[in-house]
């Protein structure tokens, strides 16, 4: 009976907007070492990994049972700040180097080497984005936010995400991204947008829209009758 209202208590906590997860490590770590412009100082979080290891750690003991029992803005968070934070503990295990994809094996990808801590067993990148975030989130904006250690990546925000600002962190990750201009502008009648675009078309086309329809409102000016054209994607390490 005891364990029962305790699980209550729980949820009713989650339910009234209490953190689930306090990933308030995770924003000391990103506020220390990400500039304005989302790049990392890869060499001064080697030399100071302790908070880093230590969130991750944390999060690496979270049972799937617990996080099933979060409200799903609480799961997407998560999620989300466990790639991030994972991606630079992978950059920084093997810094200094040029680019994430010089971690890849012989027959595989950077992003299936089991790299990630997730209830309590090792995983890939791969499988947290698309075996979870993709498959049981709806959510097109995650592409924003989810970022590989790449120059042509999304910035990399400066806190961590959490359920209660999800929304509005997912549209200004959003925002953001669409106001780089080596990534995403109108010339004439081209419209020309990240290659994460091409990679992750069907998540953005859902439902009929075209890609026009879906970057309308986060892009300075109007798409209607624009040619898509995609950008060239830059690999080298989003480093200061």
């Amino acid at each position: 009976m005891m364990k029962l209202l305790a699980a209550v208590a729980v949820f009713a906590l989650t339910a009234a907007g209490t953190q689930a997860f306090d990933h308030s490590a995770l924003t000391g770590v990103l506020q220390n070492y990400v500039n304005g412009q989302g790049m990392v100082n890869y060499k001064a979080l080697k030399s100071n990994r302790g908070q880093l290891d230590a969130y991750l750690n944390k999060t690496g003991a979270v049972s799937e049972k617990e996080l099933k029992s979060w409200s799903k803005d609480e799961q997407l968070a998560f999620y989300i700040n466990v790639y991030n934070a994972e991606t630079l503990k992978f950059i920084i295990d093997n810094y200094p180097v040029d680019s994430i994809k010089d971690l890849g094996g012989f027959l595989s990808t950077p992003w299936d080497k089991k790299v990630v801590t997730l209830f309590g067993e090792k995983t890939t990148l791969n499988t947290v984005e698309h075996k979870i975030i993709r498959k049981e989130f709806e959510e097109p904006r995650i592409h924003f936010a989810l970022v590989c250690a790449a120059i042509s990546c999304p910035p990399l925000r400066r806190e961590a995400y959490t359920a209660a600002k999800l929304d509005s962190q997912l549209d200004n990750q959003a925002r953001v991204f669409m106001a780089q201009k080596e990534k995403n502008r109108i010339e004439g009648d081209t419209l020309y947008l990240s290659s994460i675009y091409s990679f992750y078309k069907g998540d953005f086309t859902k439902g009929g829209r075209s890609l026009n329809d879906y970057v309308d409102p986060y892009i300075d000016g109007s798409t209607a009758g624009k040619e898509v054209e995609f950008t060239d994607y830059d690999w080298s390490l989003n480093k200061q």
